[in-house]
């Protein structure tokens, strides 16, 4: 079997993969099992004990044990539930003496519904967000909600601004891959301590650094969960973040200002030797405003209907074609046009990023309305040149060896200098004591080993935003198509892809984006429901009174709280022909 874009390592796996397959006989439906419907429970008793009761944890200190009332939690009115936190595995580092552990929250509902969830964190990490469980693009419920008992971490460092935690190797294994396997056992034997029994189903499911969580928990642990959600995930996150860097050199070449000053990690402001480019003047608002708008020009009838939304992402990259359809500037830069030299760097970008071979470093981007949200400058310019994020990343957490110098790191610099011949193929290194590179412990393991996951009858949704400007949805079709030359027509059997027209990261976007992903999947694991399409609506101006809830990104041509279906992929929503253009109902999966 030929399974184009992997390695021959790959190669072989996906082979024994295949045998081992057909010797299961996978070809039938009777060959997987059907695993049973969790059955709830609850607690009675007193929260503040629960950290007294707890000594048997290997490894475990619990710091703090109570209850929290019924209320408002990350804008979400969540139940009454017990809040336990604690650490694994506490070190003094002997590399750069610093203390590393794996700190942890758990919430558990005094009325269970017999389920775990592992909220797979974004980002770097480094902090423990609540445990309250997102389930997918805007906020509209989480697993804590529905009842399950939530497991939040840092992956084993406290420090979610700076990377400088990747100077220790045993950190940089943790947050790639090891503290879901330490997290995980100790989170089931909590759970059978307060409720009496182990949970019935387990699910891990994130966002972002958290979708990657997801596709490796797939890979490395297949056999101790029952469904996985991974949404927007930066599975080649390393190859992703050297995009990044390649990008910034790009937007450099078409920025009209220069910085004379950057922030260390520390915050503080430190002047260049020579001022570098503002690369934030690249591509202003006003001129990506006006390319989401001639994208929506050229794609909009594609879906069948004109409604301000492109649904057909795919037949619009055939369709669009930024020489004939973006205005050439024949003067100054005004908002209504790019200069020559900006389409030059706007293919290049979407094309992806490459070395001066022409070798492919990363994914290419679809070509999306979303370019007009805020969050694609942000993660284009900000985090593509911060101490915090791409730079600091790359030079300390994925570049074997790494940095070391944590003082007088800046990232324009970094990000500005950085040879993608020479210092992106260090991703791929060892060196010393760093003997896992980071692709080896930040990539999921190849498609092959999701055979744990399939043998079990377990379950896995992916979703991805089109307009994601980081983490590349071609790059997730990519994986996709490499499970399917593995599993074939078995993929769609425990695996299925949902895209997300127009969302950015995660969420925001002129978009539908808000929508619950693990409802679908819970079904699917539990009950033999496999998902079809999945409604997801608007969060336009007037949808919710907490304005952490609204979208402003949403057009206002559209019902604020206009709804439509996600498709699994290669299907796309397609209008009736007739129906309101605001509903769901009025599209189908073809």
């Amino acid at each position: 079997m030929k399974l184009p874009g992997i390695t021959r390592h790959q190669k072989l796996y996906a082979a024994m993969s295949v045998s081992l397959l057909a010797l299961a006989g996978c070809g039938s439906d009777s060959s997987l099992p059907q695993l049973s419907e969790a059955v709830p429970a609850s607690f009675t008793g007193d929260c503040s004990t629960v950290a007294a009761s707890l000594t048997a944890l290997k490894g475990t200190v619990i710091t703090s044990s109570s209850t929290v009332a019924a209320g408002v939690l990350s804008n979400i009115n969540t139940p009454e539930h017990c809040l336990v936190t604690g650490k694994m595995n506490e070190r003094v580092s002997a590399v750069d003496g610093a203390t590393y552990y794996i700190g942890f929250q758990m919430r558990l509902p005094k009325s269970w519904n017999g389920r775990f969830f592992y909220q797979a964190n974004g980002g770097t990490d480094g902090a423990v967000s609540n445990a309250v469980g997102a389930l997918g693009g805007g906020p509209v419920t989480s697993a804590l909600v529905k009842g399950f008992a939530v497991l939040s971490s840092d992956a084993g460092h406290q420090s979610q601004t700076t990377p400088f935690f990747g100077i220790d190797p045993q950190a940089r294994i943790d947050y790639g891959y090891n503290a879901v396997a330490q997290l995980t056992p100790m989170a089931k034997d909590l759970i059978k301590s307060v409720y009496g029994k182990a949970p019935d189903r387990s699910y891990l499911g994130g966002c972002s650094n958290g979708g990657r969580h997801a596709l490796v928990a797939a890979s490395r642990y297949g056999d101790q969960y029952d469904g996985i959600l991974g949404g927007s995930p930066g599975y080649n996150l390393p190859k992703a973040a050297v995009a990044q860097l390649w990008g910034v050199q790009q937007y450099a070449t078409v920025a009209t200002a220069t910085l004379a000053t950057d922030k260390t990690a520390s915050g503080t402001v430190v002047t260049l030797p020579k001022p570098l480019p503002d690369v934030s003047t690249a591509f202003t608002a006003t001129e990506r405003a006006m390319i989401a708008s001639k994208i929506v020009d050229k794609c909009d009838a594609l879906d069948g209907v004109v409604d301000n939304w492109v649904g057909d992402v795919p037949a619009c990259q055939k369709a669009f074609n930024v020489s004939t359809d973006i205005p050439t500037c024949s003067g100054d830069r005004d908002g209504s046009c790019l200069t020559s030299a900006q389409k030059t760097v706007l293919t290049n970008v979407h094309a992806g990023a490459k070395n001066s071979a022409g070798a492919s470093l990363y994914s290419s981007f679809p070509y999306d309305a979303g370019i007009s949200s805020a969050g694609w400058a942000t993660w284009k310019y900000a985090n593509s040149t911060g101490v915090g994020r791409d730079p600091g990343a790359t030079a300390f957490i994925f570049t074997t060896p790494p940095q070391t110098d944590t003082i007088n790191f800046l990232g324009l610099p970094y990000a500005m200098s950085f040879n993608v011949d020479t210092e992106a193929p260090k991703i791929f290194a060892t060196s010393g004591l760093y003997t896992e590179s980071a692709m080896s412990f930040m990539a999921p393991l190849p498609p092959s080993n999701l055979s744990k996951l399939y043998d079990r009858g377990a379950k896995m949704i992916v979703y991805h935003g089109t307009a994601d400007p980081v983490f590349s949805f071609n790059d997730t079709v990519s994986w996709f198509d490499s499970v399917k030359a593995v599993f074939s027509s078995n993929t769609d059997r425990f695996v299925k892809l949902y895209p997300v027209p127009g969302m950015g990261h995660c969420s925001g976007g002129p978009a539908a984006d808000q929508f619950d992903m693990i409802e679908p999947l819970v079904n699917w694991v539990e009950k033999g429901v496999a998902p079809s399409t999945v409604v997801a609506a608007a969060r336009g101006t007037g949808t919710s009174t907490i304005p952490a809830l609204i979208n402003a990104e949403v057009p206002a041509s559209w019902a604020p709280n206009r709804t439509r279906p996600l498709c699994p992929y290669p299907t796309v929503a397609t209008y009736n022909g007739s129906g309101d253009m605001n509903l769901a109902a009025s599209f189908s999966c073809k």
